[in-house]
């Protein structure tokens, strides 16, 4: 066990305990320690394509990687500085809360306990329901026929609560069975020891692309009628930090509604559009209000892409999950992703 994994297990021990330690109130602030740092430190999972996962060449690569990068393209102008620790979903909020990260954007549900115990929800990046997978040799296609099945859940996420809640409406009398990590919950789900496995439906329909021989074999269905967001998050108590990863996350999304893409946004800086000049700090104010170059939506846009280009190439068409776009559209599409204004 590495000396960050001890930190972050013990963290995750404290944080049961009710014991996490405070910050210093001298402390520096958070974009003075990432500044100084020279990158930024974001929570990751422990492996999720089209999230968060090393490719063949361990270069890290998902949607919430490119919400991590987009923060770096921010505050440094350089998408590559950042760093990610893998982080289970027990370790993931102990991680934030004591400052051992960042950043946490790692498929993490807002949740109104999650938001007044010590961490900020900031701005969704995506939009999900949470999701049973299962052979489909057993014929369950729904959930109100999985009375009396085993389910493999990860302690730590909010499927713990889901798998009880729907037991308990449905009287389906279902059998969790926790294990501590991703790997391990997945692992046990595959080797037959669980008749279903709960996790956010594009997790599962990236466990189906990525681990298994034949994708068919496996059926995924809604576990609720409820949507999440799934939102990268900040701690309390630094309402500047709060602010730029805030911004980091709606540039992309305001970039698509804008039409600028990584191909035009150096054309698009000549617009005539007050809207867009604003936004690509033609027209200054917005850099300045954050703290950042007046320039940071134009550098993400530029480095990474609108929300459009980063949902394609991580979850989309352009990638090997094809999900479709669905709630993630941008309002005017019929989804639920709406850009805030940049003035």
């Amino acid at each position: 066990m590495t000396r960050a994994t001890r930190t972050i297990a013990c963290l995750a021990a404290s944080a049961v305990l009710g014991i996490l330690p405070a910050l210093p109130a001298s402390a520096a602030t958070t974009l003075e320690t990432v500044r100084q740092r020279g990158h930024v430190v974001c929570g990751a999972s422990q492996g999720t394509v089209g999230f968060g996962a090393p490719d063949a060449n361990g270069e890290w690569k998902g949607l919430d990687v490119d919400t991590c990068r987009a923060v770096a393209a921010a505050v440094f102008g350089d998408a590559t500085k950042v760093e990610f620790v893998p982080l289970s979903g027990q370790q993931r909020i102990p991680a934030l809360q004591t400052g051992e990260i960042d950043v946490l954007p790692r498929t993490l549900t807002w949740t109104l306990r999650r938001d007044g115990n010590g961490i900020n929800p900031t701005f969704p990046n995506y939009y999900e329901f949470t999701g049973f997978m299962v052979l489909k040799d057993l014929g369950v296609t729904k959930v109100e026929d999985m009375t009396g099945a085993s389910v493999c859940v990860q302690t730590g996420s909010t499927t713990e609560v889901v798998v009880n809640d729907v037991s308990n409406k449905l009287n389906l009398q279902l059998n969790p069975v926790v294990f501590d990590n991703v790997a391990a919950t997945r692992q046990a789900f595959f080797s037959g020891r669980c008749d279903a496995l709960i996790t956010d439906a594009a997790a599962l329909a990236s466990v189906r692309a990525s681990q298994t021989t034949n994708p068919d074999d496996f059926v995924i269905f809604p576990a609720t009628e409820y949507m999440d967001a799934l939102t990268p998050a900040v701690r309390h108590g630094d309402d500047q930090w709060f602010d730029i990863v805030k911004w980091s996350i709606q540039a992309p999304i305001a970039a698509e509604m804008f039409g600028i893409t990584s191909a035009n946004v150096d054309e698009m800086k000549g617009s005539d559009d007050p809207y867009v000049k604003r936004f690509l700090g033609v027209e200054p104010g917005n850099g300045a209000a954050l703290g950042l170059d007046e320039a940071f939506a134009y550098t993400i846009v530029k480095q990474l892409g609108n929300y459009a280009e980063m949902f394609d190439r991580s979850l989309g068409k352009d990638s090997p999950l094809k999900i479709e776009r669905g709630y993630n559209r941008l309002y005017r599409d019929g989804g639920l992703m709406f850009p805030m204004a940049f003035q």
